[in-house]
């Protein structure tokens, strides 16, 4: 099935100031605990300074940006690195949720990044990558 992306018209009128903004790509800062990376972050933006509007997706980038870095701060996986976990241990996601007992759709959730595993459901992912032979112990 085909994913259809959302076209935006090339400007817009900012609902704060009248102004007219343009699409475009400018840099963003995202930072957690002390760590920082910079984004190519889309939106609406005006000619000179100031803030944009984003929609639909466009925060996404952000998002993907703050997990990453919640993965090399805290240890806290993000989405991609769940799913190369599940893919490793050659599990399907409803297989992967009854095996860590936390329901047939979470791993669909991580893995979409609408919900963080809990920390003990992160340690046995972290626990199974090391060691997959364990994986029969758990069946």
């Amino acid at each position: 099935m085909a994913t259809h992306e959302k076209v935006f018209p090339g400007t817009m009128i900012s609902p704060e100031t009248g102004e007219t903004l343009t699409r475009g790509i400018r840099p963003f800062a995202v930072e957690y605990k002390g760590e920082s990376v910079t984004v190519d972050l889309p939106g609406y933006y005006p000619a000179g300074e100031g803030d944009g509007v984003h929609v639909g997706k466009d925060m996404s980038v952000v998002d993907e940006a703050l997990r990453n870095l919640k993965e090399k701060v805290d240890g806290l996986p993000a989405p991609a690195t769940i799913r190369q976990i599940r893919a490793k241990l050659k599990l399907s996601q409803r297989e992967a949720g009854a095996l860590f007992k936390v329901g047939e759709n979470a791993f669909d959730k991580y893995e979409r990044g609408l919900v963080e595993p809990s920390g003990p459901t992160i340690q046995l992912m972290t626990l199974l990558q090391k060691h997959p032979e364990l994986l029969d112990d758990l069946r």
